[in-house]
């Protein structure tokens, strides 16, 4: 047996340690968390996604009483993205929790799904796509969704012809 060891890079810092172009992005998830609606588990997200023109396009999650049928802040703001700017390239991603009136002490990460979206959108413009996850204590600075989703699912793998790597 064989082992396999996985590390990811994490920057982490502090609010005031970040530039205006971050601060930007971050104030924008900040923002986009008041407009979510979370009438069922109170947790609202807001996702503020930073495109190669400088556009910011936000995005908070949307919940359903049938709960598989909401969506992610995440999603919402990528998939709008790419439908109103399929051109642009996504540089950055910002996420930020609020809770119980106040924002998350700690940064709080993507789900599988939406880390899956944010890769595929990175595979789809061939550019590394920057995360920055908002805690009030804490940010994380994450330089491309691979280190998020290191073991992730690619076009390789829905090749007929595909085969184990040593």
């Amino acid at each position: 047996m064989k082992n396999l060891n996985i590390s990811a890079k994490i920057s982490v810092c502090i609010y005031e340690e970040l530039n205006q172009s971050e601060k930007k992005l971050i104030d924008a998830a900040k923002e986009a968390t008041q407009h979510a609606y979370a009438p069922y588990s109170h947790f609202q997200v807001g996702a503020a996604v930073l495109l190669s023109n400088n556009e910011i396009i936000t995005g908070n999650n949307q919940e359903n009483v049938a709960y598989p049928s909401g969506l992610c802040a995440e999603r919402t703001a990528l998939f709008y993205a790419n439908s109103r700017f399929p051109d642009e390239i996504v540089n950055a991603v910002a996420i930020a929790a609020y809770t119980n009136n106040d924002f998350t002490d700690e940064p709080i990460t993507p789900c599988g799904a939406c880390r899956q979206v944010i890769l595929e959108t990175q595979n789809r413009y061939k550019h590394p796509v920057r995360i920055l996850l908002y805690g009030k204590k804490t940010i994380y600075l994450i330089e491309k969704i691979t280190d998020l989703l290191p073991l992730s699912f690619n076009a390789d793998y829905m090749t007929a012809d595909l085969k184990i790597k040593d």
